[in-house]
């Protein structure tokens, strides 16, 4: 195919990119922006969404590597006759389960960068060392220093569930960062990148002037690819793939501003010419898995929930907020953003991609008693086979092999939402069409499926709290069939009613629309 070149999968030397001859998506316009409008930064972004790349392009901009920008916007830009010494410390490689581990890690990478620069260090301390490097660097280059530091937080988060040693992390991590405050007078760039975003009190303390560009309209696109990057940049790899599926299987991580792909997934996608899970899978979140079924989440809510602005970065060691973890990680987005009342911003979060839904609900199964495979593939069967019985007697049948000690020992199963979750999450698992609480100008109907030339809406009602036949009655009554007729699919009405007491589906009522 004309025009094709190399994909840059887990590439993130910016060197080998501009030189190798890769794709490459100019992020320099953002980059450009960020020293015009300021010198500390802070910038949270999911694992794989190129970090790592950002950091090393901005490593070989001030290092004024000429030739590796030619063509891309900054080149005009920028003054090519002063390059400035840059001191880069990354966490992201190894696992540090204490103090001493991180200490000598930090050790070494200071021997390293002083060694790089040209510099002698003779104090013995972590935060004297640190504080020393830059001050020396300035003096032997005679240009101020630009500190990069990529995945700020991995040592913490490779230990978020033991919160004794995390905090241990933090505290040694804050010993580091600390010394970027009184450093000041040396510095021409901060930049600090990672998954979290943890309170500048516990992480930063003193460090005022950072700027935190995470949900930034400005910097939305920093990271990622965005449509037009697809159509343009990457147009040599779309033919033979549907583009919008595409769309809809990776867009759609929003951080108040444009939209974007993870490039994980599209540089994958291109490579193996198959729709899977290809980020989902790199990594497995079982930390947030059990969270949320310690707090008994309810499943169909992660398509919609609403979070105040501070709860989003409510992240630290001993108090973690479910919307934090969840928007932070990259398991939901930004969906609608609101100001209710002057300087209170409300967020409604969603899955960003058909990737994420169908993969993070398949990881929530065994929690809701769905431990294998099997009934995951006999409810695809059902639905290709659109045999209604057969779906009946399939959820029944989920629930009746639920043994009794799993509800005494599964805290997700003490609330009521738990058998809309089985229901939701086990749909959901299949990659479908699949609406919570769509809206119409007679109400919300809990769950929309599109699938197979057919259109499933379904209503969910617990009996202790209503009289049977409700769940039916509501779907007829409110006319939610209206909203999808333009489609020209058949629509099916199924109302499920379950019972608390017999944990136990106990009608299960259809008819067409």
């Amino acid at each position: 195919m004309a025009g094709r070149r190399k994909l840059p999968t887990g590439v993130q030397s910016f060197e080998k990119i501009r030189t190798g001859g890769y794709y490459y998506v100019d992020k320099t316009p953002f980059i450009h922006r960020l020293l015009e409008q300021g010198s500390y930064y802070f910038l949270s972004r999911p694992r794989r969404f190129g970090k790592s790349l950002l950091l090393d392009t901005l490593h070989q901009l001030f290092e004024a590597k000429e030739p590796l920008f030619q063509g891309l916007f900054i080149h005009g830009q920028w003054d090519w006759s002063r390059p400035r010494p840059v001191v880069r410390l990354g966490f992201g490689s190894g696992v540090m389960n204490g103090r001493p581990l991180l200490d000598q890690n930090i050790h070494e990478q200071l021997n390293e960068q002083a060694e790089r620069l040209g510099v002698s260090l003779v104090n013995e301390t972590i935060g004297g060392r640190f504080g020393e490097l830059i001050r020396r660097a300035h003096e032997q280059h005679g240009e101020q220093v630009a500190v990069l530091i990529d995945e700020y937080d991995k040592p913490i988060l490779d230990n978020i569930t033991d919160t004794a040693i995390a905090t241990e992390l933090r505290e040694g991590l804050k010993n580091l960062y600390s010394v970027l405050k009184d450093a000041d007078p040396h510095l021409c760039f901060c930049l600090l990148t990672g998954v979290s975003k943890f309170s500048k009190v516990s992480l930063f303390s003193g460090l005022n002037n950072l700027r935190d560009i995470t949900l930034s309209r400005d910097y939305a696109a920093i990271c990622g690819y965005t449509e037009q990057d697809l159509d343009t940049v990457f147009a040599p790899e779309l033919p033979g793939l549907d583009r919008g599926q595409i769309k809809t299987w990776y867009n759609g991580y929003n951080w108040d501003g444009e939209p974007v792909y993870n490039p994980f997934d599209v540089l994958l996608l291109f490579q193996e010419r198959e729709f899977r899970p290809y980020w989902f899978e790199s990594a497995t979140p079982g930390f947030l898995v059990k969270l949320l079924a310690e707090r008994g989440f309810f499943t169909p809510q992660l398509d919609r929930l609403e979070s105040p602005l501070n709860l989003l970065g409510q992240f630290d060691v001993d108090n973690i907020s479910t919307e934090a973890l969840l928007f932070q990680t990259g398991y939901l987005t930004i969906r609608h953003k609101e100001e209710p009342v002057p300087s209170y911003w409300l967020y409604t979060l969603g899955y960003p991609n058909r990737e994420v839904e169908a993969s993070l609900n398949q990881a929530l199964l065994p929690r809701l008693g769905l431990d294998s495979a099997e009934p995951t593939i006999r409810l695809l069967r059902v639905l290709q086979a659109n045999d209604f019985a057969a779906l009946e007697q399939h959820f029944k049948s989920l629930f009746a092999a639920l043994p009794h000690d799993w509800y005494r020992n599964n805290p997700i199963a003490r609330y009521e939402g738990h058998y809309a979750s089985v229901f939701y999450s086990h749909i959901a698992a299949l990659g479908l069409a699949v609406t919570v609480e769509d809206a119409s100008n007679t109400g919300k109907v809990d769950m929309a499926v599109d699938f197979n030339g057919q259109i499933y809406l379904f209503e969910f009602k617990v009996v202790e709290q209503l009289p049977e036949g409700k769940a039916l009655q509501q779907l007829k009554e409110k006319n939610y069939a209206e909203k999808y007729r333009t489609r020209g699919l058949p629509i099916h009405l199924i109302g499920v009613e379950f019972s608390r007491e017999r944990r136990q589906i106990v009608a299960f009522e259809r008819e067409q629309a």
